[in-house]
């Protein structure tokens, strides 16, 4: 790496624009801040740079997966062939079987040994003998992907567990492998992420960082569409929920305080300027008391959309103390009340969605949603729940398979509710495709759309009721 730091403070710039691209909220203060802690540091101690950039342009939680990565593209360890790989083939053609052999033997000692040194060594050698495509032209590249296809390191994971436990009586072997498997799965966990940061360096140095940087890293958890989002992404969603909700909270106190002052009280204002020669320098406001509202959600928990209804009722159950009362209700075919179900500490947040359907009363025959008949169900056993003081909130894709949406109810629900507010997690240019009613709801009532947890975040700050 570069320590040219007229040469460094060029690349800051446009790594502070990367990562503006992604998502994460870097200004000019945040980048001179940066360029401060690059005075300050030894540039060739790369990993204290990268802590050191981290501390400066970082504000929130959930980013640092994106921050690393841009951070590898544009301050590599290496240029060119790293230090110590093995010499790879120089086309398309992979390794003999024999090579990937040796790399795997390699592999499954440096994870029982833990040495993160070898296993990067590994990450590399395996990227240069078995990841190139494209006989290196500027069309090819190298693929994280192609080389961990052929690596496997995930099966590995038995003969590591062997390699650690070594000599022991079963009952002493099986507890071994109790408390070594979440760190094994880590290991490997990491050589993945040495292995896809390799590939994308050396892709970058053919097709450019700028490209690299924005079509080959991940946008942040946060920026990530629901209905796309695999296990680890919505891992990393479910650690941002509480702080998340505290954010959303204190937007919410503030909004609550600021609607307290209602308009001018005429009489007393009068009266008090006659102290200053009639002038009304301190106007007198009338005080509201306003309530806190009720909360209802009406959700869709079926298989397509229940990673969104999850990250919706986690967030809304964080932010139950902001409301007087919060009732939920869930539907597949028909509806049932689930409030017990997601109440704060009523059980373990992580996967509400499907526990909801194996407890509630929410599926009758093939387990397809049907909106219309949820809808009246919802109307016709509870139909003291929506009233004046009511922010009834629908979370769902509208999708009826078919069936009839039954507008008429969902006309009666708007009418007697103080607000309704529809969160859809599709893309607004398929709301008018295929068995969608999105835009035929959209006309009685106000649908948002929220494909991701930032949408989800501006959406309720915007709506929630003080």
């Amino acid at each position: 790496m570069s320590t040219d730091v007229g040469g460094m403070s060029g690349r800051l710039v446009e790594f502070s624009g990367a990562l503006r691209e992604h998502g994460v909220a870097v200004g000019s203060g945040e980048t001179v801040d940066a360029a401060r802690v690059m005075t300050a540091l030894d540039l060739s101690r790369r990993e204290e740079l990268r802590e050191g950039l981290a501390s400066a342009l970082l504000r929130r939680s959930g980013q640092r997966g994106v921050f690393d990565a841009l951070f590898d593209l544009y301050f590599p360890a290496a240029v060119g062939r790293a230090h110590g790989a093995a010499a790879g083939s120089t086309n398309a053609e992979p390794s003999a079987p024999d090579d990937v052999g040796r790399l795997r033997e390699d592999l499954a000692a440096a994870l029982a040994s833990g040495d993160e040194e070898e296993l990067r060594r590994l990450a590399t050698s395996a990227v240069e003998g078995l990841g190139m495509f494209g006989g290196g032209t500027g069309q090819g590249g190298w693929s994280a992907y192609q080389t961990l296809r052929r690596m496997q390191p995930e099966n590995l994971l038995a003969k590591v567990l062997a390699g650690i436990r070594g000599a022991g009586q079963d009952g002493e072997a099986a507890f071994t492998d109790r408390l070594n498997r979440g760190e094994v799965e880590r290991r490997i966990s990491g050589f993945r992420s040495m292995v896809e940061n390799e590939a994308r360096r050396r892709t970058a140095e053919l097709r450019g960082r700028e490209r690299m940087a924005r079509y080959g890293v991940q946008r942040s958890a946060d920026q990530v569409d629901f209905l796309s989002a695999r296990r680890d992404q919505y891992a990393e969603l479910r650690r941002a929920v509480y702080p998340m909700a505290r954010r959303l909270a204190t937007r919410l106190a503030a909004k609550r305080r600021k609607s307290r002052r209602g308009g001018i009280e005429l009489r007393r204002t009068l009266r008090r300027s006659l102290a200053t020669g009639g002038v009304p320098v301190r106007p007198v406001y009338k005080t509201r008391r306003p309530g806190r509202p009720d909360l209802v959600l009406l959700c869709d928990v079926s298989g397509s959309v229940a990673g969104f209804a999850d990250f919706t009722l986690m967030l809304v159950q964080a932010l139950s103390d902001q409301f007087s009362r919060v009732r939920s209700f869930a539907f597949v075919e028909t509806t049932d009340e689930v409030t017990d179900l997601i109440a704060p500490g009523a059980a373990d947040p992580l996967g509400l969605a499907k526990r909801i359907i194996s407890e509630a009363r929410v599926t009758k025959w093939d387990g397809h949603s049907d909106y219309g008949n949820s809808l009246r169900v919802f109307t016709e056993e509870w139909p003291e729940v929506v009233g004046p003081r009511t922010s009834l909130l629908v979370l769902g894709d509208a999708r009826t398979n078919g069936g009839d949406p039954e507008l008429p109810v969902m006309h009666r629900l708007a009418e007697r509710a103080r607000h309704v507010h529809w969160l859809n997690p599709e893309r607004r240019q398929l709301w008018a495709t295929g068995d969608s009613c999105a835009l035929d709801y959209a006309r009685v009532v106000q649908m948002h759309e929220c494909r991701n947890a930032r949408q989800l975040q501006q959406v309720i700050a915007g709506i929630l009721p003080v």
